[in-house]
């Protein structure tokens, strides 16, 4: 200690855990940010919300400023007993109406344990993009789109927004390829759905290998058994073959699937396919799969 002082020891602790260690966070230089201090701490859950609003408010007005809209909000709460507490909402699309942002907060506010007293509240729009004039459309005939991106918001900050999605069509023949989560206000793409052959609205996330009793090459089975229960097909149309996608991996090259539509005697569909044409062993192990339930 006499030979490095005491700054050597302290970072020790700070190493091992035995002694805290602040961090100064890097703060954005154009941060849009808005501050209120109380006189007399406040912890009333209904007082929060009022000064939510307030801060919503002022921060609508410095987003007009700089043409921005929010998509991302945080509230920082500052304790009189030196402990911070923080939540954060995000939106769908760039907003600042300071209702539809106090809600969001506010909705919220059950997430904040206000101790002793909050003394500082901080509201800062840590994203932002662009969000200028819009013009509104009008017509004699046709109504204009309903606007739910507040429900949207709504609902992605209470189950999460990586739970709210939107399926969007891919352009791959390979189904599991064919679909992707895009968020629910995403714009549409040129892809559509595969229209020739129909596919089932619900795919297992893997498919699972089933037991057949099947005519090679070209035959569907004439029963199959699927998480121990053997049921036997009363109709079946196919196959719908589907070919690897050889410039993704060389794998592929000479892969195929072979799908059926089957309905089995208690009149549930299924999608089940061969991986392989059936007579060369190079296109697949000539397993059958369970893909897909209709209906």
């Amino acid at each position: 200690m006499l030979r490095f002082g005491r700054e050597l020891g302290r970072r020790l602790d700070q190493a091992v855990g035995s002694a805290a260690e602040p961090i100064d966070p890097v703060r954005p230089v154009d941060l849009v940010e808005v501050r209120r201090s109380f006189a007399e701490p406040i912890g009333a859950a209904d007082t929060i919300k009022r000064y939510i609003g307030k801060l919503a408010g002022k921060l609508s007005l410095v987003l007009e400023e700089r043409s921005l809209g929010a998509r991302r909000l945080d509230l920082i709460c500052h304790r009189v007993d030196s402990h911070v507490q923080a939540m954060r909402v995000g939106t769908a699309m760039p907003v600042r109406d300071p209702k539809r942002i106090a809600r969001l907060l506010g909705d919220k506010v059950e997430s904040i344990d206000p101790g002793f007293g909050i003394e500082i509240m901080a509201l800062a729009a840590t994203q932002v993009e662009p969000f200028g004039a819009v013009q509104q459309r009008s017509s004699l005939i046709d109504d204009a789109p309903p606007d739910v991106s507040d429900l949207i918001d709504l609902l992605a900050n209470r189950i999460g927004g990586e739970r709210l999605y939107r399926a969007s069509p891919v352009p791959s023949d390979v189904p599991e390829r064919s679909v992707a989560r895009v968020p629910a206000l995403s714009p549409g793409t040129d892809a559509s759905w595969p229209t020739m052959w129909p596919r089932p609205a619900r795919l297992l996330s893997r498919p699972e290998p089933i037991k057949t009793i099947a005519l090679l090459p070209d035959h569907p089975p004439v029963s199959f058994t699927w998480r121990g229960v053997r049921r036997r097909v009363r109709r079946a149309n196919g196959p719908e073959r589907v070919f690897g996608e050889w410039w993704k991996r060389d794998a592929e090259l000479a892969a195929v699937r072979d799908y059926f539509r089957v309905e089995d005697e208690a009149g549930e569909r299924f999608w089940i396919y061969r991986a392989g044409d059936g007579e060369d062993a190079a296109t697949g192990s000539q397993r059958w799969f369970l893909h897909g339930v209709f209906g």
